[in-house]
């Protein structure tokens, strides 16, 4: 990773009293036009240290960030750092609404809007925690036109009921057209100690005794295993340009213990789409010009065309990455990772065949193209699912940014929907909270169901050279997204 595509993140919180917001978003570095003139707070080293500055945080002089810790010296080649904690303050003319996001799943970073230069999907969705909306969830990502409407299921750890309800406020913050069809929550009550976490179809599973990986390498040798071994800051987020080798496809090898008898195992996965990958999906569509609206209807009609562009994305892996299992036969695909919208990553099942794994030891193999994914943590776990019990509640008041009654819109899966199309829409959704009992534990899932539509004024010719070569050479979207990494780099460098 060198030193021009650090990753970077530029944080924000609400004032509860005012309208000033701090923003905290992921951008690659050459977004951040003058880093000796932000308010750098914090940073992760390439070692996968994380260091919290003293205030009023660092300064970045000459490539070297210069601050105090816990009153302390320190000092920090910029090469040396894998990612940047950046403080902004802007003004807002929101209500009352802290806004706080987890980048990942257990880290409380705040975020009140998204980098326009990159983010190019999904609704945001707010949980009311008793004080503020915490940002929470990032819901059917990737789903661009109608026939490729989705379900998606997300944990809102953040929620807390309130006077018997629960609240919820769903805001587009991105320059597309949002529908969605169908929201309710899942209220699930389970036994105190262990986890519950859906699978890519909504099931729900109990993790209750994951085991982290022994090592996790890379094909130079690399030791990632402080950046894969738990839900943290530290997300492994290669930018999109080759290797030493000129390579894009990344190789990573986790290793994790495994009972000498175990058939099935539940990877707990915490991986998302990278920031630039969901810039991608917006520039890969843009290729077709004035044909997007009969490749969208395309889309939208066939079933065929909806299998050949999912067996695309699975070939090629940008948006759904296979996991490997090696085997006494050599690496078998044992399964499909889909990712998610690229602020809210949240853990997901992918129960894996491991019954022709031989000895006490499991090996995973992963390909990440650069500049697509950010993994977080790869846990395993070998019990058998628990009981639980799951209450499906539908919304009991939803209304739009202007009062209106939305509600009919929300309720079932149908040819209802709720629009979304600026970038000042948002919706307020309430629920009724059902009572929770002694001794158990409780978790409460999002599932949505929608989709949503790129803004793009597309009009010139098709560029029909590159789409073929994107359809049909495996590695040439990889390279496409590097080639317009580097010249987004030059330009901003400018």
């Amino acid at each position: 990773m060198t030193k021009r595509t650090i990753a970077v993140l530029l944080a924000f919180l609400l004032s509860l009293s005012g309208c000033t917001v701090r923003k905290v978003v992921r951008v690659p570095t050459a977004n951040v036009a003058q880093p000796d003139k932000e308010v750098i707070v914090g940073v992760t080293t390439m070692k996968g240290e994380e260091v919290s500055f003293d205030p009023p945080g660092a300064v970045l002089k000459d490539r070297t960030l210069t601050a105090t810790v816990k009153k302390v010296p320190y000092e920090l080649s910029l090469d040396q750092a894998q990612r940047l904690w950046v403080e902004r303050k802007e003004k807002s003319t929101a209500r009352t609404i802290g806004l706080v996001a987890g980048i990942v799943v257990g880290t409380v970073v705040v975020i009140a809007g998204v980098v326009a230069a990159t983010k190019q999907s999904c609704p945001f969705v707010y949980s009311w925690d008793g004080s503020k909306y915490v940002f929470d969830a990032e819901p059917y990502g990737g789903a661009i036109s109608r026939g490729l409407e989705k379900d998606d299921f997300s944990e809102l750890g953040s929620l807390r009921e309130q006077d018997g309800l629960y609240k919820l406020k769903m805001t587009n913050e991105v320059d597309e057209t949002q529908l969605t069809n169908f929201t309710e929550l899942w209220v699930v009550d389970h036994p105190a100690g262990g986890r519950v976490v859906p699978d890519i179809q909504g099931k729900l599973h109990t993790v209750a005794a994951p085991y982290a990986p022994r090592s996790a390498r890379d094909a130079a040798g690399r030791d990632l295993l402080p950046w894969l071994r738990s839900t943290d800051r530290l997300i492994w987020e290669p930018p999109a340009v080759a290797d030493a080798k000129g390579d894009l496809q990344g190789d990573i090898i986790m290793t994790f213990p495994k009972p000498a008898n175990a058939t099935q195992v539940k990877l707990v996965a915490n991986a998302a789409t990278g920031l630039w990958g969901s810039y991608m999906i917006k520039k890969m569509v843009a290729l077709r010009g004035r044909d997007v609206g009969a490749w969208y209807k395309t889309i939208d009609e066939s079933q065929g065309a909806r299998d050949a562009l999912t067996a695309w994305e699975v070939r090629e892996e940008l948006y759904a990455l296979k996991v490997y299992v090696e085997e006494p036969t050599g690496w078998v695909v044992r399964g499909v990772l889909p990712g998610t919208g690229p602020f809210i990553s949240k853990d997901r099942i992918l129960p894996l065949d491991v019954s022709h794994v031989k000895g006490e030891q499991l090996r995973i193999r992963i390909h990440p193209p650069a500049g697509f994914w950010a993994l977080n943590s790869f846990n395993v776990d070998y019990t058998t699912d628990g009981p639980v019990s799951v209450q499906k509640i539908k919304p009991a008041m939803a209304r739009d940014s202007n009062g209106k009654d939305v509600l009919p819109d929300l309720i079932a899966v149908d040819d209802r929907y709720l629009p979304m199309p600026t970038m000042e829409d948002s919706a307020d959704i309430t629920f009724h909270a059902p009572p929770q009992k002694a001794g158990v534990e409780r978790a409460v899932f999002l599932h949505t169901r929608g989709y949503y539509k790129l803004h793009l004024t597309e009009t010139g010719e098709p560029d029909t050279k590159t789409l073929t070569a994107i359809e049909n050479e495996h590695g040439a979207a990889a390279r496409f997204a590097a080639s317009r990494y580097g010249e987004w780099q030059v330009a901003s460098s400018h």
